[in-house]
């Protein structure tokens, strides 16, 4: 299998950086788990984020949801304000399994969800991202995983048929949109557990 796989690609968040917006709303509401849950599932819910991650302004996203929820109008305009906060350490042991892939002479490329707004302020403090030969970023194209257009829209500039990839990401629906295009698509855990899986395609690492 190693012989067929030229090169590999990478979500960000949740494989290669934590961001977690649970972080900054945590603080906000002192540690009231059902009421950090309640916003996030209601008020500002993975779905809203996503249409920032799809190219939606977020100015534009922000008072979208103001006018929805007027009475969390101060909880809502934090979570761009303070979206850096969401943001902690590298997922350990990713960087080093990138750094060992490059080492093998495979190219790496990244495939996130995520704001075209808010990547900049991140984009040169976290050391594995400079490993990638490029970055595709969804608020770029304005369109997010798991939709195929995003996936294909990578393909044409990578230039390489998805057969011979590997696909790594922590959300199983990505995963699965990657294995109905031909990639050979990894769910991601852990580090460790990325390790056993690409030592299983002959990719010792």
């Amino acid at each position: 299998m190693a012989d067929k796989i030229e090169g590999a690609v990478f979500d960000l968040g949740g494989v290669v950086v934590d961001w977690n917006p649970r972080y900054v709303y945590r603080d906000i509401f002192t540690g009231d788990e059902a009421k950090v849950e309640y916003f996030l599932s209601t008020v500002c819910p993975m779905s809203w984020n996503g249409q920032q991650d799809a190219g939606q302004t977020i100015a534009e996203g922000t008072e979208e949801r103001v006018a929805l929820f007027p009475e969390w109008e101060r909880e809502i305009r934090a979570y761009y304000a303070r979206w850096i906060d969401m943001i902690r350490d590298p997922i350990p042991g990713t960087t080093g399994v990138i750094a060992a892939l490059k080492a093998k002479g495979l190219p790496v490329w990244a495939l996130s969800n995520w704001s075209a707004e808010t990547f900049p302020l991140v984009r040169h403090s976290v050391p594995a991202f400079d490993l990638f030969n490029k970055i595709f970023i969804s608020g770029e194209y304005k369109m997010i995983k798991p939709d195929h257009r995003f996936f294909r829209a990578a393909l044409d500039e990578i230039r390489m048929p998805a057969d011979k990839l590997v696909f790594v990401d922590d959300n199983l629906a990505n995963v699965a949109a990657a294995v109905e295009l031909g990639f050979i698509a990894l769910a991601f855990t852990d580090a460790a557990r990325l390790k056993a899986d690409l030592g299983t395609l002959g990719l010792a690492v």
